[in-house]
């Protein structure tokens, strides 16, 4: 499990959740959610946040959990969310391109997480961290004899 790089995605979704949350039109113009004049519906936006709080409680989450158990966690429900993303997004945007987007999208972010923690950290030979972790706890045991 690559731990930097999944507080990188969930401190980057965490942002991304609450910018949409402020300004739900981020995500309804690409999605095609928008009038032909641009705007984005009161309901819209209304349907847009609690997704928005999603991503953000769920990004934070990744960014602040203990590593081990609760980051695999987060990191599950974080792929969860953007998988069902992917599918109800997919059958349900108006327009085929916008559709496609949409999935390219979900199905990327959740692909990036997917390989985080699933890849080992450099140095890691055994696949569970402890190659670069028990050299360093070595080094401080031997510090303190």
């Amino acid at each position: 499990m690559r731990v930097g790089f999944l507080r990188l995605i969930g401190a980057v979704t965490a942002a991304y959740g609450v910018a949409v949350a402020t300004r739900p039109e981020w995500l309804a113009r690409p999605s095609g959610l928008v009038d032909d004049a641009g705007r984005t519906a009161v309901e819209t936006a209304i349907s847009l946040r609690p997704l928005a709080w999603r991503d953000a409680a769920n990004g934070l989450a990744m960014t602040v959990a203990p590593e081990g158990a609760a980051l695999r966690a987060a990191t599950v429900l974080r792929i969860a969310s953007d998988l069902g993303d992917a599918v109800l997004l997919g059958a349900t945007l108006p327009g085929r391109a916008t559709r496609a987007k949409a999935v390219a999208v979900s199905v990327g972010w959740g692909a990036l997480s997917v390989a985080a923690l699933l890849s080992r950290p450099p140095g890691d030979r055994n696949g569970n961290g402890a190659g670069r972790r028990a050299g360093l706890h070595g080094a401080v045991r031997a510090d303190h004899r």
